[in-house]
């Protein structure tokens, strides 16, 4: 299997695997590869890093801690910012998520608290939830 980077006429690019380069160019010139995107047959190979594997006995050099906290800071910042718009619902969490998905509510972007049953029940039901990265203090239990 051979894999390459394609790009269509509206400028998408994405990667598609082929069984040769004789098999990609077939299946474009007889318009079977198109962009997943927007369905264009106008494709050609995008221009393609090599993949050139590491030295079996180099390591990378660790993060420094200034950069963890760097990444650590910024991390923090984005996950402040995204949470501006969205409403704190404590332990109600499962149950409004829950709500939401089945259409009993309005949708919203919320967060809250929830134990791990519960959110592994969320899942198993197909409620898009996610974890927060970084633990936040409820509100009004800051001091």
């Amino acid at each position: 299997m051979i894999v390459f980077d394609l790009k269509c006429g509206g400028g998408h690019v994405f990667e598609a695997w082929f069984g040769s380069s004789e098999a990609y160019e077939s299946q474009r010139t007889a318009g079977h590869v198109r962009c997943p995107v927007c369905d264009d047959d106008t494709i050609i190979k995008a221009v393609m890093a090599p993949a050139i594997p590491a030295k079996g006995n180099s390591k990378p050099a660790p993060p420094t801690p200034e950069a963890v906290k760097a990444a650590m800071k910024m991390l923090a910042t984005r996950q402040a910012k995204a949470l501006e718009s969205s409403e704190w619902v404590g332990t109600a969490f499962a149950d409004r998520a829950r709500a939401m998905h089945l259409g009993d509510e309005k949708q919203a972007t919320i967060h809250g608290q929830a134990s791990l049953e519960e959110a592994k029940a969320l899942v198993d039901e197909g409620v898009p939830v996610a974890p927060l990265p970084i633990p936040i203090v409820p509100p009004g239990k800051v001091n």
